[in-house]
């Protein structure tokens, strides 16, 4: 939509908590990276809100840095080394990604460690109804996005190096786990239907476990699109890629046409032939086609799953936002998506009771 176009698309001066020694950056990159020559400008990137972004222009080149935010962190979190390798690995692949250059684990360089892929300029859209494009450049787009994701579920994670990117089973179990722990710890309110998924969630995981490469927050407004051919040219923010389970990476991407715009920058309610853009139905069909399966069984177990997810997560920042540590100022406005969409997530769980 409009005010997230505005609020997080393109660059602004670097933040003053985000600041660093751009001399001793250069000084770095004129050692590390081939061809690198300053002088060097730094502008932040508006989104990035959990890894600072920033871009990095050279008068032959521009370049982007992704790095840790500073401060005290959470063990696991900001893990841009892990972004670094599954970009680097995919590099070698169908699956469009930025070349990167390097990563600096030498926290006195600029602080945190860091890593540099290529600038890919593009356009890159938040309104998945897309309202400034032509049907046929919608056409493009979607269908871009179906293959490209279709592409990344289809790699030997093993052949590219990737064996020890995460755990190869139980997925589902792990992460139905994770957030129901995560929701519990930022807990503001009871909501019924949050309640009623955690518990039945555990319990009704589908047989069958897949592993693929999952880059865990595949949407729209992650990915660069060509400003002529409108397709897919790089996925970008790689920070909860695994390995895990193929079906809940394409169903999580799958929310944009069960939530409407203003629920959570969703397809839900509009006219998608008129707009040149496929039905859920369509969309499926196209990535089955791609990954060679007949069909998806327990589509709505996926879509109850991932519900949850995203109420869980947007539960955190509602979390942040009482305890005072959330960045984003408009962080507060969440607040009033989680219950809309643990009730969405309990109805999807509805249709699967009642068919039993």
């Amino acid at each position: 939509m409009s005010e997230d176009s505005t609020q997080f698309s393109g660059t602004m001066e670097v933040r003053e908590r985000h600041k660093f020694n751009i001399d001793a950056l250069a000084t770095y990159l004129n050692s590390n990276i081939a061809g690198f020559s300053g002088p060097l400008e730094v502008s932040q990137f508006k989104g990035g809100q959990s890894n600072p972004s920033y871009l990095l222009t050279t008068p032959n080149r521009k370049y982007v840095l992704r790095r840790k935010p500073p401060g005290k962190l959470l063990p696991s979190a900001h893990a841009v080394d892990r972004e670094y390798r599954v970009i680097s690995a995919l590099a070698r692949t169908d699956v469009p990604v930025p070349k990167t250059y390097c990563l600096c684990e030498d926290e006195s360089i600029i602080g945190t460690i860091f890593y540099v892929m290529d600038f890919v300029d593009g356009d890159i859209e938040w309104d998945p109804s897309l309202p400034n494009y032509s049907k046929a450049n919608r056409v493009a787009v979607f269908d871009s996005m179906n293959a490209a994701m279709a592409a990344l579920h289809s790699v030997d994670y093993k052949a590219v190096g990737l064996e020890t990117f995460g755990k190869p089973t139980d997925y589902l179990a792990r992460q139905i786990n994770r957030w129901t722990k995560q929701y519990r710890a930022s807990e503001t309110e009871q909501i019924e239907a949050m309640d009623k998924l955690m518990d039945w969630l555990p319990e009704n995981i589908p047989a069958g476990d897949e592993t693929t490469i999952v880059h865990g927050d595949y949407r729209l407004d992650n990915t660069v699109l060509d400003k002529e051919t409108h397709r897919v040219t790089a996925i970008l923010d790689w920070e909860l890629a695994t390995l895990g389970h193929p079906l809940a990476d394409f169903s999580y991407h799958c929310m944009t046409w069960r939530l409407e715009p203003n629920l959570f920058r969703g397809l839900n309610g509009l006219d998608l032939p008129a707009l040149g853009i496929p039905t859920e139905e369509q969309y499926v069909k196209a990535y089955c086609e791609r990954t060679g399966r007949d069909s998806i069984e327990n589509w709505d177990f996926y879509a109850a799953y991932n519900m949850f997810r995203l109420a869980a997560i947007l539960q955190g920042i509602v979390g942040r936002v009482k305890d005072g540590t959330a960045s984003n100022k408009n962080a507060a406005d969440v607040a009033v998506r989680v219950e809309p969409l643990a009730m969405r997530g309990w109805e999807q769980a509805e249709k699967i009771i009642n068919n039993n």
